[in-house]
């Protein structure tokens, strides 16, 4: 989905966000000071570093650039319902907010990208466009409903949007039960790894296409804002990196549009379309 730049009426400035969210500052405290239990004695084990890079994988690579993203947001390809579910609970485990949310504010970011009413605009600075913008209430929430008019009636959204938390929950319970299978005392483990570290690592790589690619790097098209391709960014996120790319074009199922530069979840994509799975791939005009 391409979302139209925004006309003059509507670029008028957005007040300040000055109330602070406490549920989510001290849900992001939560789970941040929970990685410093990886820190602890017998805690550490190669199977959940493993456990950590598996998830980070399905719940940021599957999950938020190949579903909430690419798919949903955009539409920059179909998928059968079931798949696109997948998708989505995937996303969900990455505990961003629910896929409304998500969705809905991403789309207003195309919108008003690096003006007043962007959600993270960057013109405030690295700070505020990393992580900043979340502890605030956001004028841009009200907004959401009017973007997400096509998910917002999905009963399955509604549950993940809903149960974001009992899902991680669920998740967790899991995980402490694999590991211990695996080998006994190694349940604590794979609940560090796989739920703490891995959705600070998740948040931190997406994060940084909010700000390192409104900042570092280069742009290869004019988008009218600030948007770059930022190599590092893109090798962590699984082709989110070459933002100024996607800003370009919005709808494009391909980010990485030099041979040089990786994108693997357009590499996922093109898999996807092998086995039936992808259809009506959108592309830039000149590719399609």
């Amino acid at each position: 989905m391409t979302i139209a730049p925004a006309t003059n009426a509507e670029k008028q400035t957005a007040p300040e966000p000055l109330d602070y969210n406490w549920p989510i500052i001290i849900f992001m405290l939560i789970v941040h000071a929970g990685v410093l239990l990886a820190l602890i004695p017998g805690t550490f084990s190669w199977a959940g570093v493993g456990v950590a890079l598996f998830l980070h994988w399905v719940t940021g690579g599957l999950g938020i650039t190949l579903g909430f993203h690419r798919l949903v947001t955009h539409r920059s390809f179909e998928s059968p319902k079931w798949l696109e579910y997948f998708l989505v609970l995937c996303g969900t485990l990455t505990c961003q907010g629910g896929p409304i949310d998500w969705v809905g504010l991403h789309r207003i970011h195309h919108l008003y990208s690096d003006q007043a009413n962007d959600p993270h605009d960057a013109n405030k600075g690295f700070w505020w466009s990393h992580i900043g913008w979340l502890m605030y209430e956001n004028p841009s929430s009200k907004d959401i409903p009017r973007f997400t008019k096509d998910i917002a009636d999905d009963r399955f959204y509604q549950f993940c949007q809903s149960y974001m938390l009992p899902i991680q929950i669920v998740l967790g319970v899991l995980l402490y039960f694999v590991g211990e299978a695996v080998s006994p005392g190694l349940g604590w483990s794979f609940v560090i790894w796989g739920v703490f570290v891995r959705l600070v690592l998740v948040y931190h790589c997406t994060w940084f296409v909010n700000s390192a690619t409104h900042k570092f790097g280069y742009q290869t098209y004019d988008a009218g804002d600030l948007s770059t391709n930022c190599w590092w960014v893109a090798l962590t996120t699984y082709g989110e990196g070459w933002h100024n790319n996607h800003h370009a074009f919005q709808y494009s199922a391909r980010h990485g549009m030099a041979w040089w530069e990786i994108d693997i979840t357009w590499m996922t994509i093109q898999l996807l379309s092998l086995v039936g799975l992808a259809k009506n791939i959108k592309l830039p005009k000149t590719e399609s």
